[in-house]
């Protein structure tokens, strides 16, 4: 089994993922209690795309996030740089097109987006300024940005018990559920050593985005950060 480290190897993040892929949807739905949906809901509703618009989904996984985008009219494009995400994904996500891409070197030309999202996967890049900037790059003016990732509850007790989940619980769940739990202590090590949400935002401001901003999810266990391209 592949466990990535928090120096986030790309060889190494995306064979943990592809040894994920044919459970990964049925362990995320476990070890969150179903909440993925919600969250992905919650992420659509702030990028605010419509009908004729074109979404580019980075770290697209299996094509929830995909999904959850989706509406009549509207062109998405799921990018993933794991081949085995990438396989499931096809199949259970037909409303997107699916591409081979890292987030580090997107394989598309520059102002091709309307909007530009990525879910819980820039905290798997080995350089989040050089993602958010190629997000960026690929995003026309006047086009947003949407992030949704797992983050810190703002008060001390709901920190405390969130972490005790991560640390002690989640893990537990993983071994009973997944193909590959190695990978879910990795999962907890990478969300204690993510940016609290101020500093993330400040992170978004530093790669060009203005009206950077983001909402707390769930009480902060999870956040969405957005911003504009000028």
């Amino acid at each position: 089994m592949v466990r990535a480290l928090l120096d986030k190897n790309e060889r190494h993040v995306s064979a943990m993922f592809d040894e994920l892929a044919e459970g990964y949807d049925r362990t995320r739905a476990a070890i969150w209690f179903g909440r993925t949906k919600r969250w992905g809901r919650a992420a659509a509703s702030v990028a605010g795309a419509g009908s004729g618009q074109w979404v580019l989904d980075v770290a697209a996984g299996t094509g929830s996030s995909a999904m959850a985008f989706h509406q009549p009219g509207m062109h998405i494009v799921a990018c993933d740089f794991s081949l085995g995400m990438l396989k499931i994904g096809q199949h259970r996500a037909p409303v997107a097109r699916f591409v081979a891409g890292d987030a580090l070197r997107l394989p598309f030309a520059d102002d091709s987006f309307d909007v530009v999202t990525i879910s819980f996967g820039l905290r798997n890049t080995a350089d989040v300024a050089r993602a958010l900037a190629e997000l960026r790059r690929v995003c026309r003016p006047g086009g947003r940005l949407v992030i949704c990732d797992f983050s810190h509850p703002p008060s001390r007790l709901g920190h405390a018990l969130w972490l005790g989940y991560l640390r002690h619980v989640m893990p537990r769940i993983a071994r009973v559920v997944s193909s590959n739990p190695a990978a879910y202590v990795y999962l907890w090590e990478s969300i204690n050593a993510w940016p609290r949400q101020e500093q993330l935002a400040d992170m978004v401001r530093a790669a060009g985005w203005t009206e950077v901003g983001w909402r707390d999810l769930s009480g902060g266990q999870v956040a969405l950060h957005y911003g504009v391209k000028k």
